[in-house]
């Protein structure tokens, strides 16, 4: 199975706190690329209130890892989050290139870093 994946690597003095106006449009449209999003609006606000709380304490949150052919994980070893999908038929760079644009438009310091495997 091949596992791709591209992390954002937050640079600088750029840290989780900063995610928080963004991270709501960085959720829909993770769930809309990958037909996950919830019926019932008050189970994404639940995702997304969820993930608020600790970005607005500048922790780690939990991200989005619920099954599906993407995650949206934030790691133990670097302050960030990457995109992950183990589809061997997907391809990340339409979601990549979004979630650029989201943090550009928001003056969010990050490098990208991509990862493909075969496990």
């Amino acid at each position: 199975m091949k596992v791709i994946s591209t992390s954002f690597v937050l640079k600088g003095k750029t840290d989780y706190k900063d995610l928080v106006p963004v991270f709501p449009q960085m959720l829909c449209t993770l769930l809309e690329e990958i037909g996950q999003m919830p019926e019932d609006d008050d189970i994404l606000q639940m995702y997304i209130e969820l993930n608020l709380m600790d970005l607005r304490e500048n922790r780690k949150p939990e991200g989005y890892n619920r099954k599906g052919k993407v995650r949206l994980v934030f790691p133990l070893d670097f302050k960030g989050f990457y995109l992950k999908t183990y589809d061997k038929y997907n391809d990340l760079k339409k979601l990549v290139g979004e979630y650029r644009a989201i943090l550009d438009e928001n003056g969010i310091s990050y490098e990208i870093i991509e990862q493909n495997s075969s496990k």
